[in-house]
């Protein structure tokens, strides 16, 4: 089975149809007009999508501030700093 649901299948069978995709293939992909547009996921797997992207932003932000990448300042120095850009 495809996992495509166009979203007429959608409208006329609404989360069976999301149900019956997700089970056999993890995710359902929704088209509008024949585009792919939506990506429908259990929300399990949507949690550990947004774990991976929260560790990247930490990795991120570590590597920045070990090449010192960052400005030590006061919140009104930062407020200063923001309005005169």
């Amino acid at each position: 089975m495809s996992n495509i649901i166009t979203a007429n299948d959608l409208k006329t069978r609404g989360v069976s149809a999301i149900d019956m995709v997700v089970e056999e293939s993890e995710e359902a992909v929704v088209t509008v007009r024949g585009k792919n547009t939506y990506v429908v996921i259990p929300i399990e797997k949507y949690n550990y999508y947004r774990e991976c992207e929260l560790e990247a932003a930490i990795n991120e932000t570590r590597k920045e501030l070990e090449q010192g990448k960052y400005v030590a300042e006061t919140v009104d120095e930062h407020i200063k700093r923001i309005i005169d850009a």
